[in-house]
């Protein structure tokens, strides 16, 4: 860790003896020298990417003890909020004048695991191949993490005038259980609850080929209602088969859960975004996206839209087989057996009617349903804020014929834990990339494009600039 850290000093002196002087407003972002930072955010980037904080283990404390030198070498107030062992919270204030509530920059610092025999690269080198840099979490979320910290080291250096105070809180076992957010919301809730906005992941920004861009920015999320079904049943020697075994009877139930589909439910905010996108298509799908809630009255229409993964989850709940077991031996059928389903409801659907709806499909009152995770009731932000306002202006000055649409994430965010603050939250990502580059989420080969970054750093200053005076 030394080396890196020594690393990191270097690059912040290029910062220390090339700062600007005070700029009055966030009109000072044109007038920026931002090779010089985009540089440093490209080595940086790299650097943080080194850091294997995959969950489980998590070993954020590693990430928060990298973003605390960085933002100690830039004179920024920073906390390291040790919960157990190796792992952290890191806490950040670059502060305004107080005339108007704070911003938050929110991210969390653990990534999921990687196989690394099945990368063309090692997925904690930070290596750049053909443009891009590779590494476990470039896209979720190291680089909109590193890009925030690098936010408030712009707004430092170049001595910008807030009116807001800008937050920093990096977070550990996002992509596990929650600890790091729900820690900090238990103990030091105080230091949040002035906020007004929050910035965070959750938004996709795709560029199409022969379409354009969509810079979708998370006003929703859909909601995990994990559900383990259980069949039980006679054992018996694997030699004489038993017709009504629990691996048989559980078997027919999922066949018949994974070719059911659960009933469309347009949400208002997922109208607005297939309005929003209309423009990009070609027709008849451009008319059809206009007038949706028509459309989808129709049942070829309705069949199509069902069949495209990047569409259906918006329409209606969705169920997903993860997880199968039964028994240990080949020559032995055992007398329980179960199954694991990654429910994702839609904001506004009850836990008690889907299971329901879903008991029905099974058709077998001997298989027992059960939540296994603890559900929380979805929320949502409005679209008309000045911050959703900002977001279109930028996005529209940098890429004036991108597209920029509310979205509803199919996963889960921390926004859904800091909403009943009283918090406007929205998932933002100033990175652009392919379709095909954004499949490597929590995939092999995961990777952010340079040149997307370094654009991506000058996007989310002038964002965070330009609401932080407003």
């Amino acid at each position: 860790m030394r080396w890196a850290i020594k690393r990191l000093f270097i690059l912040v002196a290029l910062f220390v003896f090339a700062a600007s002087p005070a700029e009055p407003s966030a009109n000072a972002a044109s007038r920026l020298d931002w090779t010089k930072y985009q540089n440093a955010t490209v080595r940086l980037m790299q650097d943080y990417l080194r850091i294997n904080t995959s969950n489980p283990p998590g070993n954020e404390l590693a990430a928060a003890d990298f973003f605390h030198h960085l933002f100690d070498a830039n004179g920024i107030p920073n906390t390291i909020f040790p919960l157990v062992t190796k792992r952290a919270d890191i806490y950040a204030i670059l502060k305004g004048d107080g005339s108007l509530p704070p911003i938050i920059l929110l991210n969390h610092m653990d990534v999921v695991r990687a196989a690394s025999r099945a990368w063309k690269v090692p997925p904690f080198s930070g290596e750049i191949l053909d443009g891009a840099i590779y590494g476990r979490g470039s896209l979720d979320m190291k680089d909109i993490g590193l890009l925030q910290a690098m936010v408030m080291v712009v707004a430092a250096k170049e001595h910008l005038h807030l009116k807001r105070d800008l937050i920093f809180l990096g977070t550990a076992d996002e992509e596990v259980g929650d600890l790091g957010a729900r820690w900090f919301l238990a103990h030091h809730a105080n230091l949040l609850r002035q906020a007004a906005y929050l910035l965070t992941e959750g938004g996709t920004t795709v560029a199409y080929p022969g379409q354009g861009a969509i810079y979708g920015i998370d006003v929703a999320e859909k909601a995990p209602f994990w559900i383990r079904a259980t069949a039980n049943g006679r054992g018996g020697h694997g030699s004489i088969p038993i017709p009504r075994s629990a691996p048989s009877r559980l078997v027919e139930a999922m066949r018949r859960v994974v070719r059911w589909q659960p009933p469309i439910h347009l949400l208002p905010l997922v109208e607005q975004y297939f309005h929003q996108i209309a423009p990009l298509q070609k027709e008849p799908l451009k008319d059809d996206f206009l007038n949706i809630r028509q459309s989808l009255e129709a049942p070829g229409f309705r069949d199509t839209l069902s069949g495209d993964p990047d569409f259906d989850y918006l329409l209606r709940d969705t169920v997903s087989l993860t997880v199968l077991h039964a028994g240990d031996q080949t020559n032995v059928i055992p007398d329980t057996a179960y199954a694991e389903l990654d429910v994702r409801l839609l904001p506004g659907d009850a836990p008690r009617g889907f299971l329901a709806q879903l008991r029905s499909v099974i058709g077998d009152p001997g298989i027992k349903l059960e939540p296994i995770a603890p559900f929380r009731k979805p929320n949502s932000s409005p679209t008309t804020t000045m911050l959703y306002r900002v977001i279109e202006e930028v996005v529209h000055r940098h890429n004036p014929q991108a597209v920029v649409a509310p979205e509803l994430n199919s996963g889960y965010t921390e926004s859904q834990m800091f909403r009943p603050l009283g918090i406007t939250a929205y998932g933002f990502n100033p990175v652009c990339v392919t379709p095909e580059m954004e499949q490597t989420q929590h995939a092999r080969n995961e990777r952010v494009p340079v040149e997307q970054l370094r654009q991506g750093l000058q996007v989310l200053f002038e964002v965070v600039a330009k609401a932080a005076n407003q």
